[in-house]
């Protein structure tokens, strides 16, 4: 059995550039006229998150657009350092993430390649791989799109190819973000099977998703973040009502 997911007073702070100069003639010119010089702004897009999440459990982030759900999840993911803070994964967890349509695809190559990189960074041999490829193909339903570039996929079909890899991967932990919104409605549905599936055999999910029915039927608790700060911790249901409640004020 996995260990818990520990997350601990992260904090992430993003610097966003005002009058960015590049240029030798853009910072003369802002040597001159303050107005133009660059400007720095920082931005705390979390603030002092702290909560454990256990084994086989699945986990709901919830919140506003810009409360720092998605920059939470990405920090648990590994694609962002947090600024402060860290976070414990259990060890020899394998991963599946589903965060940002398309995210580790490259557009010149076929589907059926991306399938092929995209389980070697996740630790597969090649011979694992070719056990896998006739699995991920019939989850995403693109059997004749697997020889076509990625860059002429629509992002439904994006969707459906990195889910389908991201749950064939065999992961321990699943990570979703936002991407059930994405396709027709039949898919979604084959999407939520899959995760009802993980939870049956006790794997870890963290689930973001604006959809209060969905958080409520497969979550078991829930946090409500709000500007980069969390706000309610608890059972899924009572998380959706504390949302509901702040989006009413």
């Amino acid at each position: 059995m996995l260990g818990e997911t520990q997350i601990v007073n992260v904090s992430k702070a993003f610097t966003i550039r005002h009058n960015k100069a590049d240029s030798l003639k853009s910072k003369v010119i802002g040597f001159f006229h303050k107005r133009y010089r660059e400007q720095r702004q920082t931005l705390w897009a979390l603030r002092d998150v702290s909560l454990n999440i256990s084994p086989g459990e699945t986990f709901g982030l919830v919140g506003r657009n810009g409360s720092g759900k998605s920059t939470l999840l990405k920090i648990v993911a590994g694609i962002y350092p947090p600024t402060h803070g860290k976070v414990q994964l259990p060890n020899g967890a394998r991963m599946g993430t589903m965060i940002e349509l398309g995210v580790g695809f490259h557009p010149e190559l076929t589907g059926k390649e991306n399938i092929f990189i995209g389980a070697s960074i996740h630790g597969l041999s090649r011979k694992e791989i070719e056990e896998i490829y006739g699995a991920v193909v019939d989850f995403s339903e693109l059997d004749s799109f697997m020889d076509t570039p990625v860059k002429n996929y629509s992002s439904g079909m994006h969707a459906r190819l990195g889910f389908a890899l991201a749950v064939n991967l065999n992961p321990d932990m699943l990570l979703v973000d936002e991407v059930l919104a994405v396709g027709d409605e039949a898919f979604q549905q084959k999407c939520m099977d899959q995760i009802n599936k993980f939870r049956a055999q006790g794997k870890t999910i963290i689930f973001v998703s604006h959809s209060a029915d969905a958080v409520k039927k497969i979550c078991d608790r829930a946090c409500v973040l709000d500007h980069g700060s969390m706000v309610f911790l608890g059972k899924a249901d009572e998380a959706i009502e504390y949302y509901h409640a702040l989006l009413a004020h």
